[in-house]
């Protein structure tokens, strides 16, 4: 049975984070593109400083224990990352400081095991190695600079005498670090061209229905080891076979991509939208509640009701489910339970949100009823 609330009793949550164009990411492709990389790098990435952390101990009575405290920093920096990247409006200024801090400590244990003699200065490449696989190219070239910098600090600071009489002390890692460069960038970029054509919806720029499947995969994992909800939302524009037919296919696709726009500006860096229809779009909510999730929803129905900058004024109905907290996230059910809390909304009159219960039991209406 559907019960109804007034505007006055909801609970929002917290002002969304508008996101946009940075110096390090050209759109949102780009910084979800960077998170995605954060959370598949996470492993390699601790076993690269496990080994990092037993060379540096087998090496210590030539080199000294010195760098060993290098190794802390480092660590820390990549948590602090993790945590923080995925809740601010832009992660990649975030991402972006543990790299350089992880360049600063591999310099520092360089610069404690013997400067520019150090055998361990070809390790500036592995922070260079990962630039192109998270960056934008000006976030590459400012990271080749700054690797430049720490070189020369580490030799000139260290022995600048014996950098002059033997140049090759920096010479070779210089061609080292650009060569890694001018061979890891193109083929990076070739990837995300390629990854983009596969997974992006050319229309709107949202994810679209093959990457929408390998995510579900990835939440249902994680919510097996977590515990934690996972919400799904699901949306509808009100009236679109309208817009269509009485105004054209192509004023219908500029709504469709405006309103992709509108939608993503909501959304928090780790709230990914998608295009599964001609008209209909999901959202999956990690870590969130039925109720968390169906505020978003009202969120998103409130931003798209206001919103004048498209060619067509339209509205959107919404339906929710999530799962409960402690089961595995399942993607079907929770999208046939969304669903079917959507299609209670556009019975009802449309531009609302329905959340759907568990097990198919009657929606509740989170927004009261509007006809569109």
């Amino acid at each position: 049975m559907g019960m109804e609330a007034d505007d006055s009793d909801q609970v929002f949550c917290e002002d969304p984070l508008v996101r946009s164009t940075s110096w390090l990411c050209r759109d949102d492709f780009d910084r979800e593109r960077m998170l995605d990389m954060q959370r598949r790098m996470h492993p390699g990435r601790r076993r690269a400083y496990a080994l990092l952390t037993l060379a540096l101990v087998a090496t210590g009575p030539w080199l000294g224990w010195w760098p060993l405290l290098m190794v802390i920093p480092a660590v820390a920096s990549f948590k602090i990352a993790d945590i923080v990247a995925p809740r601010v409006a832009h992660p990649e200024y975030v991402m972006f400081a543990s790299w350089i801090a992880s360049a600063v400590t591999i310099a520092g244990a360089v610069s404690l095991s013997g400067g520019p003699h150090s055998p361990a200065l070809p390790w500036l490449a592995i922070p260079v190695l990962t630039l192109s696989s998270r960056f934008s190219m000006r976030g590459v070239i400012i990271g080749m600079a700054i690797t430049i910098v720490l070189v020369l600090v580490i030799a000139l600071g260290g022995d600048w005498r014996a950098v002059v009489s033997d140049p090759a002390l920096v010479i070779a890692p210089f061609a080292l670090f650009f060569c890694i460069t001018f061979l890891s960038t193109p083929l990076m970029r070739s990837d995300i061209e390629h990854r983009s054509d596969a997974v992006i919806d050319q229309l709107t720029g949202l994810f679209n229905r093959k990457a929408l499947s390998g995510r579900v995969v990835e939440l249902a994992q994680q919510s097996r080891l977590t515990g934690e909800p996972v919400g799904v939302i699901v949306g509808d524009v009100d009236h679109f076979k309208r817009i269509n037919d009485s105004r054209g296919h192509a004023v219908g696709d500029a709504v469709l991509t405006n309103l992709a726009y509108v939608l993503r500006k909501q959304l928090r860096a780790f709230d990914l939208a998608y295009r599964v229809g001609g008209e209909e779009f999901v959202v999956l909510v990690p870590g969130s509640d039925l109720g968390r999730s169906g505020e978003l929803a009202e969120r998103l129905r409130e931003a798209v009701s206001a919103d004048e900058s498209g060619p067509v004024r339209v509205t959107m109905s919404f339906g929710v489910c999530a799962s409960e907290r402690g089961e595995t996230f399942e993607y079907a059910s929770a999208f046939a339970n969304a669903d079917a809390a959507l299609y209670r909304a556009k019975r009802n009159g449309r531009d609302q949100v329905c959340l759907a219960e568990r097990d198919a039991v009657p929606a509740l209406v989170l927004a009261p009823a509007s006809a569109a």
